[in-house]
């Protein structure tokens, strides 16, 4: 049979891929820890590379990478973070790339408590405030950006539940330990539509861009899984997925 023929050549594909196959170490904000997940699986299945996934606060990320935490590439939620990893030799010079941008969104579990513009933020129907910390979550300095141009930083202030990163800010207003809260629109936002609750989405000219850059780190220089993460990023299937998150590119 002719067919046996392929075989030892098919064996041979099957196992040069898995020798070419290699691993990379992911450090990845927390607002994108949900389509990183997704990305991972298909990044897996069309390269063979596997992805290791570490999320949480970019400031807490910035600093586990200052005392020398193995990842080999940071997605961050902002663009300053990566560059001053550049600046710092900590990041590859000119491997950043940004791969998303963020919007914020005013949420609240109860279905009817926020308006599609947002003026629920000058009544009295609530009695917390969710946002994450300015100082290390770019979700949260624009928060505090959209409340200062809005005039209300002063009246909402000591309504304020302060989250270390935009997870526990999210888990603050999904356990009702806040009525609502500034969070990333990819947290509750899937298929099209706000997955449960009441938001506003923020117009984006409230607050400046939240520019998600990615770079490759000093220890994933030399990685070729590193470099093929960062190209797939910019990808058709990368992209769909990063939009379906409620991204813009």
């Amino acid at each position: 049979m002719k067919y046996l023929n392929w075989i030892p050549a098919l064996l041979f594909g099957l196992l040069t891929n898995l020798a070419a196959a290699g691993e990379v170490h992911v450090a990845v904000a927390a607002n994108f820890a949900a389509p990183m997940e997704k990305i991972a699986v298909e990044f897996a299945r069309d390269t063979g590379n596997r992805v290791l996934v570490s999320s949480g606060g970019t400031g807490k990320l910035y600093a586990q990478i200052k005392n020398g935490a193995p990842f080999h590439v940071l997605l961050s939620a902002d663009d300053e973070t990566p560059a001053r990893l550049e600046r710092e030799g900590l990041g590859v010079s000119g491997s950043r790339v940004t791969y998303a941008i963020g919007r914020l969104v005013l949420w609240s579990r109860q279905p009817a408590l926020v308006d599609d513009q947002g003026d629920v933020l000058r009544t009295n129907k609530f009695e917390r405030l969710a946002l994450a910390d300015p100082k290390l979550a770019p979700y949260g300095a624009a928060a505090v950006e959209v409340l200062n141009g809005l005039g209300l930083m002063s009246a909402l202030a000591p309504k304020f539940v302060q989250g270390e990163n935009i997870a526990q800010t999210y888990q603050f207003v999904a356990t009702g330990n806040a009525e609502l809260g500034f969070v990333a629109l990819s947290q509750v936002f899937a298929d099209g539509k706000i997955t449960q609750g009441s938001a506003w989405t923020v117009p984006a000219s409230l607050h400046a861009p939240i520019r998600q850059d990615a770079v490759v780190l000093g220890s994933g220089k030399d990685k070729a899984a590193a470099s093929a993460l960062m190209a797939y990023l910019r990808n058709d299937k990368a992209r769909a997925i990063i939009r379906s998150f409620g991204y813009d590119l």
